[in-house]
């Protein structure tokens, strides 16, 4: 009976002892971190910076999932000002910026000017028009600029082309295009003769050739501000990227593509 008891004994004490090491298998294991997804709408001139910087933050933050909404910075705009789901802005305007802040929908403490971009002009790489410079145009049949109310590239080569009087010459020749990156493909598949981007835009593309960059003086300053939107379903998440957006490998990449830190 007494050989029973102790067997019976030694059972209960391996079983707790068994009980108590899983607990502390399981205690010692790393609570898993819930996924986010954030959601990020930027100017389409930072497309390719973008998706680099997404892969390094992802690597270091592997719960959280960068979703990237592309478009005009107007029309972008206007999607939050509406109520889209929104928890980072990164404009290619000033202006379409602080339309959130004064909406009370970025607060201007959580915003930043990050980068700048150069205008230039460009034409398709085997381009027989002779178009040298801006006053060229004339020479063209059809030329390309996002369409200037909503996107501030076309804005800005609006600008550029009425301070050098050449505007009206050239109005009616004008095909607008949704974004920056349409304009872009219109020159590279020779539907017009000639387009004004962004510097960053024409040297990730080997079918346009860049002719001519338009004075500083020439059109209003080409500023991106970052900030993040106050109702974001993830702040703290948010902040880590609008962080890690400014931090030294960030900025190098954006540099690599052609913007210029404001720093």
């Amino acid at each position: 009976m007494k050989k029973q008891y102790l067997l019976f004994l030694s059972m209960v004490l391996i079983i707790l002892t068994a009980a108590g090491c899983s607990t502390n298998e399981q205690n010692k294991k790393p609570l898993k971190q819930k996924t986010v997804e954030l959601t990020v709408s930027a100017a389409a001139s930072l497309q390719n910076a973008l998706n680099d910087i997404k892969s390094n933050f992802e690597k270091e933050h592997a719960n959280i999932t960068i979703n990237y909404n592309f478009g005009a910075s107007g029309a972008l705009q206007q999607q939050i000002s509406q109520g889209a789901p929104v928890d980072l802005f990164f404009s290619a305007a000033e202006d379409k910026f602080d339309k959130l802040v004064q909406e009370s929908l970025i607060e201007k403490t959580k915003g930043t000017n990050l980068v700048g971009n150069d205008l230039v002009l460009v034409v398709p790489k085997d381009s027989k028009k002779g178009i040298q410079t801006f006053a060229d145009l004339v020479k063209a049949d059809k030329i390309s600029i996002g369409t200037p109310e909503s996107v501030p590239a076309g804005k800005y080569a609006k600008e550029t082309l009425e301070h050098l009087n050449i505007w009206k010459a050239v109005e009616g020749k004008a095909v607008y295009a949704k974004d920056v990156r349409q304009v872009l493909t219109y020159v590279e598949t020779n539907n017009v003769d000639a387009g004004i981007v962004y510097k960053t835009d024409a040297l990730i593309s080997p079918k346009v050739k860049i002719v001519a960059t338009a004075k500083k003086n020439t059109h209003g300053p080409i500023i991106y501000p970052l900030g993040i939107i106050k109702n974001s379903s993830h702040p703290k998440e948010a902040q880590l990227f609008y962080d890690f957006l400014q931090g030294q490998n960030s900025m190098k990449i954006l540099e690599k593509y052609g913007f210029k830190g404001l720093h």
